[in-house]
């Protein structure tokens, strides 16, 4: 019990540092002025039901509540009108528990896992005047419910940047003489890691995402993604950040909940391996503070505040929404004092860029598949055979919220996807 209100304390600091300018990445916080228009009469018109697949000592549910909380507060909502549903799992607990909501009287209910969304939309479809928001979902726009929403962010764009600061990291091993036969392949590229915890299009969208990032800066890379198939599991990602590092990857980042990955990342440093790590969610300062260098991060206070000032203005919610560093939605964490000279220059340089619309992460000039560059691409998951390609690059989330970037591109190999 200790150990987890430790863990809680570490998020909560964590997530204050997140939600405010963090050294070594301009960020923007959600502003209360979607909300300002709304009267207290109208605020106390909504009751809001938040379904979690953890609680506040993981990571991703912990930036989730703090988005929430940011933005009832510019809202006006009191405390008594948001129930919070923590540790619901990804079956028929989750449909049980929306409609118990609705049977207190949400008219709003925020569910934040991906495997949350059938049961969801089952609950939507049995109340249709009761509003259901999916976040990282993918099937409100196709399922004929207009009472059923969709939201993302851009985090492909901020795992660019953790894969930028870690290509500058990686830059300077090499130049440094610090990258040994171990580290590389037999074809000479060196090699980095990934713990990924399912092979769903939201983690490969970042995790190539990330690679792309390190390749900006040094192109000859090669990396391994083992996948945990869980959200949260501490152990199961120490071990797969340990199997990455024996193997001899120098860089090892995640698309995983707990602090596993970034623990056995300082271990290992300090037992005189060389390796660095970048996390996901919150700073991982606290826990690797020499071999962390930053983290992806999404600020859930964005959406939520836009949320709900729909909600509060009876205003239709948008079907699928998202949103990346220009509106403030995503960043990273502050930059570890391991970080090479110079990142924190290359990191606003990048961000600048991303903002301006003059950098495209999944430009296909890039990247190939099976030695080809993409021309055209309708095959991604539930897109329909949309079209996913315009002017050269691969434009991820705007078709819909959700990541459909799904290709597997030459450089990364998936260790154990099921």
């Amino acid at each position: 019990m200790k150990m987890k209100k430790t863990l809680a304390l570490i998020l909560a600091l964590a997530l204050a540092f997140a939600l405010a300018a963090c050294g070594g990445a301009s960020t923007t916080s959600a502003s209360p002025s979607a909300a300002s228009s709304a009267s207290p009469s109208a605020a106390s018109n909504v009751k809001l039901g938040v379904i979690l697949v953890g609680d506040e000592n993981v990571g991703y549910d912990s930036a989730h509540i703090a988005g929430i909380k940011a933005a009832a507060k510019a809202a006006g909502l009191k405390d008594d009108q948001i129930i919070w549903k923590y540790n619901i799992k990804e079956d028929e607990t989750c449909h049980d528990t929306a409609t118990d909501l609705v049977q207190q009287g949400c008219n709003y209910i925020i569910a934040d896992s991906y495997g949350h969304e059938s049961y969801i939309q089952q609950a939507a479809s049995e109340n249709p005047k009761v509003t259901f928001i999916s976040m990282t979902g993918d099937t409100a726009a196709t399922s004929g419910l207009k009472n059923l929403k969709n939201a993302f962010n851009y985090t492909f764009q901020s795992r660019y940047v953790s894969g930028v600061v870690a290509g500058m990291k990686l830059k300077e091993l090499v130049d440094s003489n610090k990258i040994t036969a171990k580290n590389k392949n037999a074809d000479g590229t060196i090699k980095i890691g990934y713990v990924g915890a399912y092979p769903y299009a939201e983690v490969v969208s970042g995790y190539t995402g990330f690679y792309l990032g390190i390749k900006s800066i040094i192109d000859n890379v090669q990396m391994n993604v083992t996948f945990t198939n869980s959200w949260y599991d501490p152990t199961a990602e120490a071990e797969a950040a340990n199997s990455l590092i024996s193997s001899g990857c120098v860089i090892i980042s995640q698309h995983a909940d707990s602090t596993g990955a970034p623990s056995a990342c300082e271990a290992a440093l300090k037992a005189g391996t060389t390796v660095y790590c970048v996390g996901y969610n919150i700073d991982m300062l606290s826990v690797a503070p020499t071999a962390a260098l930053t983290s992806a991060q999404n600020n859930w206070a964005v959406y939520y505040t836009y949320a709900l000032g729909c909600m509060v203005k009876g205003e239709d919610i948008k079907t699928d929404w998202a949103a990346g560093y220009e509106q403030g939605a995503v960043q990273i964490s502050t930059l570890g004092k391991s970080c090479a000279t110079g990142t924190d220059a290359k990191v606003k340089e990048v961000e600048a860029a991303l903002k301006a619309g003059t950098l495209q992460v999944f430009d296909c000039s890039k990247f190939t598949v099976k030695g080809q560059h993409l021309t055209t691409y309708t095959g991604a998951y539930g897109m329909n055979n949309q079209e996913a390609i315009k002017n050269g690059a691969f434009l991820e989330s705007t078709l819909r919220s959700a990541p459909y970037f799904d290709l597997l591109i030459d450089g990364i190999t998936q260790l154990n996807a099921k």
